[in-house]
């Protein structure tokens, strides 16, 4: 089989001489002469050779110094190279070799044997040297590269932040890292199943791809999260351009095997050396800015700043606190009264969770979001229920059509052992369905995943009542009334008219009261307050009241003490395992 040879050699004689033995192996051999090290290399560059025969001693650049440059660029792929020299030192021979050739043979032993025997073991050695190469780039690919979306791993991230940091501690640059996730991302996967979400992340890549300009570090850190390093930024406003394009492109729709999804992201920003003096504290500060962004409302850019450091670690503490709270029975529910609204007689109560930490008391609004967070609301939801159902069972043996409230988390509603938890309750305190009311908020309702509409209907056929709680709060629709099984509308307190001459407001009340009686719903009035609210809730007919001006919630012991439950012992919180 014939080559494609060049011989690199300054002397006529010698590559003659050569040329002469390379007939005789192969008459059929295609053989090109260079005389110096620049000429090759420009045939290198322009060619590609099965061998190269290259002479060490040679003006101007000797051999080593060619192959250098072949090695520098990326040439020797290409070529088998066969260093020849008329010295017989080992030390050149051994210094050629470990600098890149492949054989090394003294042009005094030249003949056609050993020069054939020569080719055929630096082809040999080419050829392992190129699968080794190639199998270190696949391993190497497989370390560093996310194998769905082909971005940089968060192996590879770690280590360039880390280079980059290091690489500016001199340099009057910043370093920016933009942290960001999917909002909602997991119910795209719920909802269309994980092949979909797959092929989402991809296009979400592509998209996000066209507004960087390629000298960024783009990286896959694992789910839905996603990491930008900028390097050599000089302003703040360079980072926050990056992420408003960020944003931008991914406004439009994604079209999915027929599926049309609205995506959007929550991106944090950090700096360095602003916000930190090392990787690592980088990584956390934008992490801090990213959980800004969720609370600010999702598919908005946050930057890290001092307080949220302090914010941060308040809510971690409050998160490890949460986990070990039931088992330390620091929990308790108070109950509010639920009144007629007619003569203003007990008819009911919603239960309501309070948390006695170490750190004393802590407002429901402060932990229950981190609770949802943090899944932990499902055990906490758990006892919540087991302790409503025992407290209610308790007060039905004295006046049997009492109803419990109990709030249902949009969360809760994704916990795989609610249905049965609930239903075990119910035989384990001899509770009738009918007598109990589970509040949801319209947020939880806006997640249209069938797990939720599943556990809604399947409590309605349970035979259970479902209320919607905070009623005009922003969300309100009424394809919810339309949709959903719903039996009751809470109408937020914010609507409630905060004095006789609120007249806005009573006209909005009296509007919504009309609606909802003509759909043959349920009504409570929440946070009556005031004398004139109680009058305007009697004037429009609706059916039940709770408020401070007839009650606050307060603890059963308390509760016990009305004459409707006097000598009703107060039960003894239980623990729900995880």
């Amino acid at each position: 089989m014939s080559m494609n040879i060049l011989i690199v050699d300054d002397d006529q004689v010698d590559r003659t001489h050569i040329k002469r033995m390379m007939r005789r192996i192969d008459s059929s051999n295609i053989i090109t002469e260079a005389e110096d090290a620049d000429s090759a290399l420009v045939l290198l560059v322009e060619q590609n050779f099965d061998i190269v025969l290259l002479d060490y001693t040679m003006p101007q650049k000797n051999g080593l110094e060619l192959l250098k440059e072949i090695q520098d660029q990326d040439i020797k792929k290409h070529s088998a190279i066969i260093m020849m020299s008329t010295s017989e030192q080992e030390e050149l021979a051994l210094s050629c070799l470990k600098a890149g050739a492949h054989d090394f043979i003294i042009k005094s032993d030249i003949t056609g044997y050993r020069l054939r025997r020569a080719i055929l073991a630096a082809q040999a050695r080419f050829d392992m040297e190129t699968k080794l190469k190639e199998s270190y780039d696949k391993v190497k690919q497989l370390a560093e590269q996310d194998c769905l979306t082909k971005l940089a791993n968060r192996y590879f991230f770690d280590e360039s932040l880390k280079v980059t940091i290091s690489n500016n501690e001199r340099q009057p640059h910043k370093t920016a890292l933009l942290l960001f996730d999917l909002d909602h991302f997991k119910y795209v996967n719920d909802t269309h199943g994980h092949d979909v979400g797959d092929l989402l992340l991809q296009k979400v890549v592509h998209r996000i791809h066209t507004c960087l300009r390629g000298n960024e570090v783009f990286s896959r850190l694992g789910g839905d999260e996603f990491a930008i390093i900028l390097n050599h930024v000089d302003r703040v406003g360079d980072a926050e351009k990056v992420a408003l394009r960020i944003l931008k492109v991914l406004i439009k729709p994604f079209c999915i095997n027929g599926a049309e999804i609205n995506m959007a992201a929550s991106i944090g920003i950090s700096f360095y050396p602003d916000n930190a003096n090392s990787a690592s504290d980088l990584f956390k500060k934008a992490d801090i800015a990213m959980y800004k962004a969720k609370h600010l409302g999702r598919n908005q850019i946050a930057f890290f700043e001092d307080e949220m450091q302090q914010q941060f670690l308040n809510r971690y503490r409050i998160e490890n606190n949460l986990k070990q709270a039931l088992y330390k029975q620091q929990f308790e529910l108070f109950y509010q009264p639920v009144f007629n609204c007619a003569d203003s007689s007990i008819i009911g109560f919603e239960a309501l969770l309070r948390w006695h930490s170490n750190d004393g008391l802590i407002s429901p609004e402060v932990f229950i979001p981190i609770a949802e967070e943090s899944r932990l609301i499902k055990p906490i939801g758990r006892w919540v229920i087991s302790q409503a159902c025992q407290q209610i069972s308790l007060w039905q043996a004295h006046c049997p059509s009492l109803t419990m409230a109990i709030n249902l988390s949009p969360v809760q509603l994704l916990d795989n052992l609610l249905l049965s938890h609930i239903k075990k309750c119910f035989k384990t305190y001899d509770i009738n369905p009918q007598t109990i009311e589970f509040e949801i908020t319209e947020t939880a309702l806006l997640d249209d995943s069938w797990q939720t509409q599943a556990v809604i209907k399947n409590l309605s056929e349970l035979g259970c009542k479902i209320a919607l709680d905070d009623f005009g709060t922003g969300f309100s629709s009424l394809s919810h009334l339309h949709h959903f099984p719903i039996n009751t509308v809470k109408i937020d307190k914010s609507l409630m008219p905060v004095n006789e001459v609120d007249f806005s407001n009573e006209k909005l009340i009296h509007g919504l009261v009309i609606m909802l009686q003509y759909l043959n719903l349920n009504i409570v009035a929440e946070g009556v307050e005031f004398q004139s609210q109680l009058a305007l809730c009697q004037s429009l007919h609706i059916q039940k009241l709770q408020g401070y001006l007839l009650s606050k919630p307060i603890p059963p012991d308390e509760i016990n003490k009305f004459s409707l439950f006097a000598n009703y012992p107060k039960i003894t919180p239980c623990v729900v395992r995880q």
